[in-house]
């Protein structure tokens, strides 16, 4: 744990993406709030839509090189079936809720390539730097109070040369779907997730130049970003 504390700090708090910052600003309470009212019916729900995303992410997870991948944000364990073998997984989450599903998943499904499922910040997880090859975030950067931190983390704990990936949404850049963003933005908190979440709020420029990014169906409402941790 020393490492982390001596880790370099990086301040966002003059960035350039702050004006593309949600307008309704989330917290851990009122995302823990969210998520225990979602977890009963949260597969239902979203299981669907989100389906194409996350097939899509854990593809790109299994077709990279290296073994240890972190789940962020695993919520009740829907990705966690369709990991190849060779896939050593920790899944985190900040909702207690959310991982009692995911740990019934795994022991109904046999899953043998899950080593941990825990209960962590996923802007401040407490792993050693470098523990894992791969990071990855499944409509998760849209939830958290500090995306910027998010990312930060998740390139901490990925060793150089692995990879950080993400399916989420984000917002549009124009025409009807972005006035629907911006009209539900005031409900993030009830919600527990951000509707107006640009994609530069994540990403710096440079990341947004070495980035890959797959629009995924239906219509492109979510992208999946491949991001090299150089």
């Amino acid at each position: 744990m020393d490492d982390m504390r001596n880790s370099k700090k990086i301040d966002y708090s003059n960035s350039k993406s702050d004006r593309h910052a949600p307008h309704s600003a989330l917290d851990n309470a009122s995302i823990i709030s969210a998520y225990r009212r979602w977890a009963g019916v949260y597969d239902r729900v979203f299981g669907g839509v989100s389906g194409p995303g996350r097939r899509r992410a854990v593809e790109a997870v299994n077709a990279l090189p290296g073994k240890r991948v972190l789940e962020v944000g695993v919520g009740t364990g829907l990705a966690l079936p369709h990991y190849a073998q060779n896939k050593r997984i920790t899944g985190i989450d900040l909702s207690p809720e959310m991982l009692a599903k995911a740990r019934a998943r795994v022991a109904e499904h046999g899953i043998a390539n899950v080593d941990a499922l825990l209960e962590l910040n996923a802007e401040e997880t407490g792993f050693d730097s470098g523990s894992f090859d791969i990071a990855v975030a499944m409509f998760v950067a849209s939830v958290v109070p500090n995306p910027h931190r998010l990312i930060s983390e998740m390139r901490r704990v990925v060793k150089p040369g692995g990879w950080l990936l993400m399916v989420n949404h984000f917002q549009a850049e124009k025409g009807a779907r972005l006035l629907a963003e911006r009209a539900l933005a005031p409900a993030s908190r009830k919600l527990g997730w951000h509707p107006d979440f640009a994609m530069e709020s994540i990403l710096s420029e440079e990341d947004l130049r070495t980035a890959t990014r797959t629009p995924i169906p239906p219509f492109g409402l979510f992208t999946l970003v491949q991001l090299p941790n150089d």
